[in-house]
């Protein structure tokens, strides 16, 4: 997936009422508002898909969280600001905290994920610093171009205080905050995720 900028009409419209009509008049791609810029992505692949799903499996045992994909989360950068993540591991009281455009509440949200297409530059750059001024306290990163996974915790302003780097032939351990006892096998996830 390539991110591309889209330049804002000058009127009243609103960042999210354009964002949304991009959506509607393009059914498959994901519009979302980061730092007042709305960044356009087109609809993931297949392999994107199957290291989500696989991702997604051990947390459906937990009970207490919920994974879901492609949930808003609103941002604190920005009137308007808002990402779709991948993945959201959030808590099972979610509902509680809707803010506006089914978009929701940091507070709720114990872990984010994202699996990089075309636009790996976003999920390693300027998604870190959202996530970290959210206050997400887990970010993981399928990075599908490097070949690797990333694992964030311990937000700190615009950054987080921790970052692991993890290769094929590596099983990474999840903080217990995502809502229990979760390993990742890096080389499984990445061969999902090949194109």
């Amino acid at each position: 997936m390539s991110a591309a900028a889209v330049e804002r009409p000058h009127d009243d419209w609103s960042q999210i009422a354009e964002a949304n009509q991009i959506m509607e008049r393009l059914p498959g791609l994901r519009a979302e508002i980061i730092g007042g810029q709305i960044l356009v992505s087109p609809a993931p692949d297949g392999p994107h898909s199957e290291a989500l799903m696989l991702f997604a499996a051990p947390f459906q045992q937990l009970g207490l969280v919920r994974a879901l994909p492609g949930i808003g989360l609103w941002l604190p950068t920005g009137p308007e600001d808002y990402v779709i993540p991948d993945l959201s591991v959030v808590d099972d009281d979610y509902r509680d905290h809707l803010v506006e455009n089914s978009c929701y509440d940091p507070v709720c949200f114990r872990l984010v994920m994202e699996v990089t297409s075309s636009n790996w530059r976003t999920d390693l750059r300027d998604k870190v610093a959202c996530y970290a001024r959210a206050g997400i306290p887990v970010y993981v990163i399928i990075d599908r171009h490097h070949q690797r996974i990333h694992l964030l915790t311990s937000p700190v302003a615009d950054r987080y205080q921790n970052h692991g780097i993890h290769t094929p032939g590596e099983l990474v351990t999840l903080p217990e905050s995502v809502g229990g006892k979760v390993a990742l096998d890096v080389t499984r996830l990445l061969q999902a995720g090949q194109s």
